[in-house]
């Protein structure tokens, strides 16, 4: 896909919320979030193997303030409060996830959940929050995928 197709997907505020990463290189996603005026945030959870390591893992990575209290709440409350992380939108890429999947799928579930009840405020207020997970496995098949340019819906 084109960085003019990114461009406008993630400027699009009532598509926003969570879905598959697509596979293959990721530039033009990057650079066409960018353009939309996204901040893009990449959280590599490769090592994660629980939901203390995940937490840790995704509050580093996103730079959250020290007040982070390490838990589902706290993580909503940091994700719905950017002020730190001022931008037009978010994407955040949550890099490598069959590890946590594989050892700890209720709290991989947990936190989908958790971004996909941010998305859905980010939204209310008109601001475009994407998550973005990458997965080999097809292990969240209720997940959505983003579609190519050409099938005019953002899922498929």
């Amino acid at each position: 896909m084109s960085v003019a197709h990114y461009q406008t997907l993630f400027s699009t505020v009532g598509h926003a919320g969570v879905y598959h990463l697509p596979h293959g290189k990721l530039n033009d996603l990057i650079a066409g979030a960018q353009s939309a005026g996204c901040l893009v945030q990449r959280i590599d959870l490769r090592s994660t193997r629980n939901r203390d390591e995940l937490l840790a893992a995704i509050g580093y990575g996103l730079g959250f303030p020290e007040w982070f209290g390490y838990n589902w709440d706290a993580l909503s409350d940091c994700l719905l409060d950017m002020g730190w992380r001022p931008a037009e939108g978010y994407v955040i890429i949550l890099d490598h996830c069959d590890g946590i999947h594989a050892h700890a799928e209720n709290d991989f579930v947990t936190l989908v959940q958790v971004f996909q009840h941010v998305a859905s405020e980010w939204r209310e207020q008109g601001i475009p929050f994407w998550c973005l997970v990458d997965m080999q496995a097809d292990g969240i098949a209720w997940l959505p995928v983003i579609a190519q340019p050409e099938s005019g819906d953002v899922s498929r």
